[in-house]
């Protein structure tokens, strides 16, 4: 009786044709991509040749009423073989230095322009109408620092939130021992230069998309982490707020947005075909917009599944 039990137990593994070792790694990654799925955060799985990517898409101040669940995202990092988490900056003591020193440069027009010398008029009475109401001058702030003082004074995008994905990674993997590595760095140098030397007009289509976002109110901070939440991509991607962040700098200057892009794109191409589960935290702009990491490794032929993201 025991001899027979043996034997079927051997046929039916030959049947399943799959050694005891493979099943228990193929378990191991279903519970991983399980417990990542379950953080309530929109995700795609890669399948590769020899492992699995599970790309995380991330918006950032995520409202503290949004419902998703942190812990299972950080159940999930604590047993994967490596984590890629979002670019590092390397500021020297000198860069803070020039900041501090030349940092009008950044915040304030150039000479003695104003907003007015930029701006043709439908732009200017957009831009007068909001310093109106929120008892504001702009005439001399750099174009991008107003934008940047719409999303966060104005629209309050960043108060009040939980934390973001990539902060939840970032710790769970440092905690458990997990390998983890930004997609890549910039140095402190090249973002200062970047920010100093851009002509202001490089920036006006960034004002036009915060004054748009402003304009729509502050609700759509509650939209875009809903619609993010409800893994609705392309309305987190129509979202104001959202596309205003994206036609802001760094991502729409044309040299470090560029180069962001380029190291998402070549790191995971590169972990789609690592052994084991690679978790990568990655903006969901650079994920879903036309020609982004999902696009290219579709177009590979890789076999992805996860939300639609057009």
């Amino acid at each position: 009786m025991i001899r027979r039990a043996v034997g079927i137990a051997i046929a039916a593994l030959a049947l399943m044709g799959t050694p005891l070792a493979a099943q228990d790694e193929s378990a191991e990654t279903d519970a991983i991509v399980v417990s990542a799925q379950r953080s309530g955060a929109p995700m795609w799985i890669v399948d590769g040749p020899r492992g699995t990517l599970v790309l995380v898409g991330e918006i950032t101040a995520i409202p503290k009423s949004t419902p998703w669940y942190p812990d299972r995202l950080e159940e999930a990092t604590r047993e994967a073989e490596r984590v890629i988490l979002g670019t590092r900056s390397r500021v020297s003591p000198g860069d803070v230095l020039r900041l501090i020193f030349g940092g009008s440069r950044i915040t304030r027009l150039p000479d003695r322009t104003v907003a007015a010398d930029y701006l043709d008029a439908g732009q200017m009475a957009r831009l007068t109408a909001l310093e109106q109401l929120y008892d504001e001058d702009y005439s001399r702030r750099s174009l991008l620092m107003t934008s940047f003082d719409l999303f966060t004074r104005r629209l309050r995008f960043n108060r009040d939130t939980g934390p973001d994905a990539s902060d939840v990674v970032r710790r769970a993997a440092s905690r458990a021992r997990v390998p983890a590595e930004p997609v890549g760095t910039v140095r402190g140098e090249d973002v200062l230069d970047n920010l100093a030397e851009a002509d202001p007009r490089s920036h006006i289509p960034c004002l036009e998309a915060a004054m748009t976002a402003a304009e729509a109110g502050r609700d759509i901070v509650e939209q875009r982490a809903d619609a993010w939440r409800a893994f609705d991509v392309p309305a987190v991607m129509a979202n104001p707020l959202e596309l205003a962040l994206g036609k802001c700098w760094p991502w729409a200057d044309s040299d470090l947005g560029g180069e962001l892009r380029g190291q998402w794109t070549e790191a995971l191409a590169s972990a789609s075909e690592a052994e084991g589960v690679t978790l990568a935290v990655v903006p969901l702009r650079v994920l879903a917009e036309e020609d982004g990491v999902l696009d290219q490794l579709q177009s590979r032929g890789l076999d992805i599944s996860g939300p639609d993201w057009r």
